[in-house]
């Protein structure tokens, strides 16, 4: 079959990349998981190094995963049919309404650390807390987050592809989780992190392509006071609704400002109900996960910023060129602009950067939905409710099943929505309506003593079905009792059952703890797959009462024999957990997280929108420098810098390589099995 002749690329190009470039980078962390496992200490083959990479990743290795988990396919491609819609205002409230949740979520980091620093999974956590039921409750959510994510993902990854390539739809939705569910099987948590580090790597490579190409080397546009000339024309022949002199280049945007409500609402609940941020915060070292957070947080900014201040703008200034394709709503909607004017500014090899570009963003975030997914299956079902004596053996092998039977499912949940007419727009906008209410319950789950239970899952329950009943009749109101999809993804349709979920689920569980606090001190949640834990049932089954070894229950100094048992099973060691530096950790997270909240969303783009003004060359000027000087930063801490802190492990494996290479013994020895001269 041939591609069709609108195509910019052949089929094979698309097979090439969704085949080869996915079997390469598998190749590439098989390779790197076995480098891991012959001069490190870290083995896949144990469970907690497989879910949690042993709790010991260093700050700028998780800000990157941070970064590329966060990276989908909806942030390069929605945030640019934003800024085609509504001009520079777009590209803000994309950014910025996605990144205060990660920015927030330091201060959950903390207290996870605090108070459940061995937890695998946060529905462990609630599970633990408040019982049988709301574990059941919020594994709904848990569950329903990750899915409509990995929709997003599969469906803005099959779009790009189709429209570039011709390749099919159906073959794209089940190729792309393919080679990803090869390496995460073989690697888990750390795997997944180190193919984050390198997917980020070549994305931020690209991006700057395109940012250079569109403002300093294209001739179609080449600089920004050319960029600023197409802007005024483009909206002189079609204003903009809504916007300040229906210009793009204002922030003065009323449907801009009601897509960053829908966008900072839908993602409070991506964020927070996804198992895989919180997989981060558990694989981090305790010290340091709110910088981790804090970093990442800032430098993916850049990404939307940057890439929709750049190709979304050049959607709109290449209107007419003979280049450029017309774009239709669902065509926008499907998040394409910006691989049409990707393929007019540089024809083919736009295209297969473009091509290459999204594929890494998919797969990236895939990676990190696959090993998240499996967490929950295998630690809240599985054993939860099935084997609760799990040997690590059978954790292990089941995480493994788990991951191989999600990718087949990602999949056929992209497949369904695409028959079915949802896009990745709608699917986008939609995500808070039906997610939203769990999220204030789960933060104070974690954070609040007083939280109430029966007020937490009663606040889930309750603002699921406000949202939901806000959204229908807000659609049948607007358009005269018709409602399907078309009618149902509106701005106003869409911002009525957000602020319904959120906000209801919000109201309700913080007025019942008021009215009747709980008494909760989260000595349970510490205790979780503790070290005494697990000292104490061994002891028990091997040992007598006199040889029991006597444990420091404040933190202090443990015996060998606890050492090394905490070693085995990759717990954190007590002597990690600082309380008070968590403490002060956390207030730094609140203090810094929320100030920079008030910055991006009220103190920078309310005055500016009500500023009413549009920019002329100089105002354009500093919007796309500031990007670019931004997006230079990101790259410097979530490229150079996670060089930079593990460049003793690399110089160690090096050293072990060479040793190898030269008839040594190289691989890596426990300190017990060494030999002293």
């Amino acid at each position: 079959m041939s591609s069709d002749a609108s195509t910019v690329l052949p089929q094979g190009a698309g097979y090439g990349v969704v085949i080869g470039i996915g079997l390469f980078f598998s190749a590439f962390m098989l390779f790197l998981t076995a480098l891991q496992a012959r001069y490190t200490p870290y083995k896949p083959s144990n469970s907690e190094e497989f879910s949690s990479a042993s709790r010991s990743v260093k700050p700028g290795l998780i800000a990157s995963g941070i970064v590329s988990a966060w990276t989908w396919a909806a942030t390069l491609l929605q945030s640019s049919a934003v800024a085609y819609k509504y001009g520079i205002s777009g590209p803000w409230w994309y950014g910025a309404g996605a990144t205060i949740q990660v920015l927030l979520f330091a201060q959950l980091a903390a207290k996870l650390k605090l108070n459940a620093p061995n937890a695998h999974t946060w529905l462990e956590i609630v599970g633990v807390r408040w019982g049988t039921v709301a574990h059941i409750v919020f594994l709904f959510f848990g569950l329903a987050t990750n899915i409509i994510v990995s929709s997003m993902l599969i469906l803005g990854g099959s779009a790009t592809v189709t429209d570039l390539t011709g390749m099919s739809t159906i073959a794209a939705c089940f190729l792309i989780p393919l080679g990803v569910a090869i390496y995460v099987v073989a690697g888990g948590m750390r795997a997944t992190l180190l193919c984050d580090y390198s997917h980020t790597t070549v994305l931020f490579a690209i991006i700057l392509t395109f940012v250079f190409t569109v403002y300093a080397t294209s001739p179609k546009i080449g600089s920004i006071s050319k960029m600023h000339e197409l802007l005024v024309l483009a909206a002189a022949q079609t204003p903009v609704e809504g916007n300040a002199g229906g210009s793009y280049l204002t922030m003065r945007s009323r449907n801009g400002l009601i897509f960053g409500v829908i966008n900072i609402i839908g993602n409070f609940a991506t964020v927070f109900n996804d198992q895989a941020y919180w997989q981060r915060a558990i694989a981090s070292r305790p010290a340091s996960c709110v910088k981790a957070y804090l970093l990442g947080g800032l430098a993916w900014f850049a990404i939307p910023f940057t890439f929709a201040t750049t190709l979304g703008l050049a959607a709109i200034a290449l209107r007419g060129d003979p280049d450029m394709r017309a774009l239709s709503p669902a065509d926008v909607s499907a998040g394409l602009p910006a691989p049409a004017a990707a393929a007019a500014l540089l024809h083919k090899s736009g295209a297969a950067a473009m091509l290459i570009l999204l594929f890494l963003a998919v797969t990236s975030a895939t990676s990190a939905e696959l090993i998240a997914v499996s967490s929950l299956l295998t630690y809240d079902v599985y054993k939860k409710y099935f084997n609760p004596n799990a040997t690590e053996k059978q954790i292990l092998r089941m995480s493994h099943y788990m991951i191989a039977a999600y990718a087949i499912f990602m999949g056929l949940a992209g497949l369904v929505f695409f028959y079915i007419g949802v896009s990745l727009g709608w699917l986008y906008t939609f995500m808070g309506v039906i997610l939203g209410s769990a999220v204030v319950p789960i933060a104070l789950c974690v954070t609040w003593s007083k939280a109430n239970k029966v007020g937490c899952i009663a606040g889930a329950i309750a603002g699921f079905f406000a949202g939901i009943i806000a959204w229908l009749v807000t659609t049948s109101t607007l358009n005269n009792k018709v409602i399907n999809v078309v009618t149902s993804g509106g701005d106003f349709e869409m911002l009525a059952g957000n602020l319904a979920s959120i906000g209801v689920g919000g109201i309700v569980s913080v007025a019942v703890s008021l009215i009747r606090p709980a008494d909760f001190n989260f000595d349970l949640t510490r205790a979780i797959n503790s070290p005494h834990a697990h000292v104490s049932k061994k002891k028990s089954m091997e040992e007598t009462p006199d040889e029991k070894v006597d444990l420091d229950e404040k933190g202090g100094s443990q015996s060998p024999e606890v050492q090394s048992v905490s070693e085995v099973v990759g717990i954190t060691d007590e002597t990690d957990l600082d309380i008070e530096g968590l403490r002060k950790a956390f207030r730094f997270a609140a203090w810094s997280s929320v100030a920079l909240l008030l910055i991006m969303i009220i103190i920078v783009p309310l005055p500016l929108f009500f500023a009413q003004t549009v920019y002329g060359v100089r105002g354009l000027s500093a919007w796309v420098v500031i990007g670019i000087i931004w997006a230079f930063c990101s790259a410097f801490a979530v490229v150079i810098y996670p060089l930079y802190e593990s460049r003793e492990a690399l110089a160690f494996v090096g050293r072990g390589m060479v040793k190898d290479l030269f008839g040594g013994q190289g691989r890596y020895k426990e300190p017990s099995q060494e030999t002293t001269a």
